[in-house]
């Protein structure tokens, strides 16, 4: 199993843009390769055949003036021989002819033959042949020179294009990771500067651009928040104040309801402006978590009953016992305001899970997880959207995973993981551990 296991950690990734191009420079080459042999074979064996065809020419031309003045055959002359091709067997002038004869028999391989009438029309043919044989067995012996020095080349290439495109694929994969931890959102990120001025920098340099922007929009947007969230306490406050002036009945009950609706909303906005400038420290403390989630429960005054799973009760934990109450109270009303009845909450080891049984989390909020201001379809009920965010800030402030899904027979699923940590191994901030 472990020879197995390093086979596959040494064995290339295909599907990588490393080795497509490696791929894609191999079979370029091949093409080239192979082009430049056919065109070179091509070339090399039409010049053999003019040549021999040349050469013919010109020993039939000395074989004739031998044969009419002596009427002798010069040697490898002959007259009308059974081999001459068909083309120049009844030539219709008496004018020296050529023609490529490619048929291989016994020691002749493919031939160039002259042929001529030796006096006029009727006569005979005076025929010379030149066989190619040698000079095909060595444009043969070039293709196989050819074949095997491109196998060398295409051999010392691979390795470079791949060297190479190993370069391009790290540059792209840094860039990659960069904007992967913007995405994920860490604003600080910088692609390292990179040398050259090509396309790979300029994209690396744009990501770089698209990540100052985005933190400084972001900065602003949580300043905006932070000032009009400060800004507005002191009116709510002497809102509040005044409605306590207001003879008793139902305009004071409804105004003073819809003042600590208002109040309410602007502590939300203080603290998610606090979480969002790293303002906030947690004060961690051992803790047992089924005490701490069933106050959180009791707090919102709803009637809900906490499970704690197990024969044991659940164990104590190092945490903020502020925030987690925080967190679990955020969860609860939102199942209670936005899910349907009824609502249970169980407490297993260190994982607590809030489960109602209504329509389930909207889709959107599952893909890109929980947005400010935003409820979701209008049949889910009234709401802010922040309490989902406060949420999950605060559980990512505690190094603490909370997992937002739908159940497979329906309702909406919030799953709070908390860290394990032995006792003693926190300093005087939970982010330190």
């Amino acid at each position: 199993m472990r020879a197995v296991r390093e086979f596959r950690r040494l064995r290339p990734d295909l599907s990588s843009l490393r080795w497509k191009i490696a791929a894609l420079a191999a079979v370029t080459a091949c093409l080239v390769v192979a082009a430049v042999g056919v065109l070179v074979h091509m070339w090399t064996a039409r010049d053999i055949r003019s040549r021999a065809e040349a050469q013919a020419f010109n020993r039939l031309y000395s074989a004739m003036d031998t044969y009419r003045r002596t009427k002798t055959l010069a040697d490898g002359a002959e007259l009308d021989p059974a081999e001459l091709p068909l083309a120049l067997r009844h030539p219709a002038d008496g004018e020296r002819h050529t023609a490529y004869d490619g048929r291989v028999e016994g020691n002749m391989g493919p031939s160039a033959w002259a042929a001529q009438r030796v006096d006029g029309p009727g006569s005979r043919v005076l025929a010379m042949q030149v066989n190619m044989s040698p000079e095909l067995q060595t444009l043969r012996q070039l293709d196989v020179t050819m074949a095997v020095a491109s196998l060398v080349a295409l051999a010392a290439a691979v390795p470079l294009a791949v060297y190479g495109a190993g370069l391009l694929a790290r540059r792209l994969r840094r860039v990659s990771e960069t904007a992967g931890r913007i995405s994920a959102g860490d604003l600080d990120a910088r692609t390292a500067p990179t040398k050259g001025r090509d396309e790979v920098a300029e994209i690396a340099v744009t990501v770089d651009r698209m990540a100052d922007s985005l933190g400084q929009l972001l900065r602003t947007e949580r300043q905006f928040t932070a000032d009009v969230a400060h800004e507005l306490r002191t009116p709510v406050g002497g809102l509040l104040a005044a409605a306590d002036l207001l003879p008793a009945g139902e305009t004071e009950d409804l105004l003073r309801a819809r003042v600590r609706d208002l109040r309410g909303l602007v502590e939300d906005l203080l603290e998610i402006s606090r979480l969002d400038a790293g303002a906030e420290q947690p004060v961690p403390a051992r803790v047992p978590l089924g005490a701490v989630v069933s106050e959180a429960v009791a707090r919102t005054g709803l009637r809900i009953e906490v499970t704690v799973a197990g024969t044991q009760a659940a164990p104590t934990v190092e945490t903020d016992p502020r925030r987690l109450e925080r967190i679990v109270s955020n969860l609860v009303v939102n199942a209670h305001r936005h899910g349907g009845p009824p609502v249970e909450v169980t407490v297993e080891g260190r994982t607590v899970v809030v489960r109602d049984h209504g329509p389930g989390f909207p889709a959107d909020l599952l893909l890109h997880g929980p947005r400010r201001f935003q409820t979701g379809a209008t049949e889910r009920g009234t709401g802010h959207g922040l309490g989902l965010t406060i949420a999950l800030g605060q559980a990512r402030l505690l190094g603490a995973e909370l997992q937002l899904e739908n159940a497979p027979d329906g309702g909406a699923v919030a799953t709070l993981r908390l860290p394990f940590r032995p006792a003693g191994s926190c300093g005087t901030a939970v982010r330190a551990c």
